[in-house]
């Protein structure tokens, strides 16, 4: 077992961040033609959990009505939907008509995974982002763009994340292992605009950026944003979160949205600096309904060309995908929230079974100060993914939890400290591989975030 410890690019990480208060931690009225610009945006608490999506301020039951058109507080990663009543963690402000967003998330984190395959390190886990949305005729344009310094603060292939499986590195399948991010993970542009009454257009599309297929991509989920760690059934649900040339469009109304996209589906290689454009030849469709303002649902389907490296340097993979989750979140009180997430989701190759993925999380917020969240996931995973001898399929399951104590809020940040427990379980035939069918996790972590905004 190794400890990588990355101090320089962690600390550039968490200033970067800071710098971000230089857009004003004072929240500012929209500007004309904007969702909100008939209300005052609601000021940051001194409190803060978690870290919020790509959303906007929340509007008011009446304000949704006035202006026909959904709360923006409801926008995930990419096009994606959160559940109206979302709360926001970000720094904002308005500069010379345009409406300026920073979100972001720094880990400082020490994780250590028990058994043969385990392993220990120390890096950071961390993302910025940045959006700027004006006005565009009767419409609004946005801005997007996201970065993470985790090629230079996460080492080898990886931070441990037992029966983590997905992507290459040098030249064999990534498992027990979750991958760092891309440098660039997102560098998008949206453009809004009515189409008739309550019913509007919206185009996405850029370089970097997230096809219309999964759910929000779990750093942005509220049942998972103070949770370090990447789900292992990750690439059943949300892999395609950083796609290197991506296109969508959609039409929705107040509660339903049908959106589309072309994307390149190949997942990015292991140089996290560089962008791995490829071919838009992969397709997904994605249907919303937003029964009420605590609930999302979402089902979607794709096909990633050539999205898998092929099996004993056989030829790239095809990927056809389908994903279907819910979410609900509730208001339990002023700065507290219990989010909840369940989805499902199924994976199929040409030459081999299909394999199901089911993840449950949930992640309940106490006066914006302590949050306690846990994760429960199974499914089956190929001798291949798990580099495991034989050429079967294995169901294995994980269980993970953790605590997370928030200070109180500097500067439009939050700093918060806290621990992640964890139990990986694998079938019989995996005991000689893992040392034991459950192998026990831990890790403790220090985080920064914005504050919230208002809830």
């Amino acid at each position: 077992m190794s400890l990588h410890v990355y101090p320089r690019p962690i600390t550039a990480a968490v200033v970067a961040l800071a710098v971000l208060t230089g857009v004003g931690p004072a929240a500012a009225q929209n500007p004309p033609g904007s969702p909100s610009s008939t209300s005052q945006a609601p000021p940051q608490s001194p409190a803060g959990g978690e870290h919020a999506g790509h959303a906007m301020p929340s509007q008011k039951p009446d304000e949704h009505a006035a202006h026909d058109m959904p709360s923006t507080s409801r926008v995930g990663s990419g096009t994606s939907w959160l559940p109206d009543n979302s709360p926001m963690y970000a720094i904002h402000r308005q500069s010379a008509g345009w409406t300026l967003m920073g979100h972001g998330s720094v880990f400082l984190q020490y994780l250590h995974e028990a058994g043969a395959r385990g392993s220990e390190q120390a890096g950071s886990i961390n993302w910025l982002m940045g959006m700027a949305e004006h006005g565009a005729g009767a419409g609004r344009f946005t801005l997007r763009g996201m970065i993470s310094a985790e090629p230079w603060t996460i080492g080898g292939c990886g931070y441990p994340d037992l029966l983590a499986t997905g992507e290459l590195c040098k030249g064999e399948p990534i498992h027990d292992r979750q991958h760092p991010h891309d440098a660039f993970m997102e560098i998008a542009a949206e453009y809004d605009r009515p189409l008739a009454g309550a019913t509007r257009l919206q185009f996405y599309g850029g370089p970097a950026g997230e096809p219309a297929l999964g759910p929000v991509a779990f750093m942005h989920r509220p049942s998972a944003m103070a949770n370090p760690l990447a789900p292992v059934t990750h690439h059943w649900f949300d892999s395609t979160h950083i796609t290197y040339g991506v296109a969508t469009a959609g039409i929705y109304g107040s509660r339903w949205k049908v959106e589309g996209s072309v994307f390149n589906g190949r997942e990015p290689d292991e140089e996290r600096t560089d962008f791995d454009f490829g071919a838009m030849d992969s397709l997904s469709g994605r249907v919303w309904f937003l029964p009420a303002r605590e609930w999302a649902v979402q089902v979607s389907a794709g096909h990633l060309n050539e999205a898998e490296a092929g099996h004993a340097g056989e030829s790239p993979t095809d990927v056809g995908r389908v994903t279907a989750s819910v979410s609900y979140q509730r208001q339990i009180g002023v700065g507290s929230m219990w989010a909840n997430t369940i989805g499902w989701g199924r994976n199929s190759e040409a030459g081999a079974d299909a394999t199901h993925a089911w993840l449950i999380e949930s992640s309940l917020a106490v006066k914006d100060r302590d949050v306690w969240y846990g994760r429960f996931e199974t499914s089956g995973k190929s001798s291949h993914d798990l580099v495991a001898p034989g050429d079967g399929l294995f169901t294995v399951t994980k269980l993970q939890g953790g605590y997370t104590r928030y200070a109180r809020g500097w500067k439009g940040l939050k700093p918060g400290v806290g621990v992640t427990v964890s139990a990986g379980i694998v079938p019989d035939e995996l005991r000689p591989e893992y040392g034991g069918r459950l192998n026990a996790g831990f890790g403790a972590y220090f985080t920064l975030r914005p504050a919230m905004l208002g809830m």
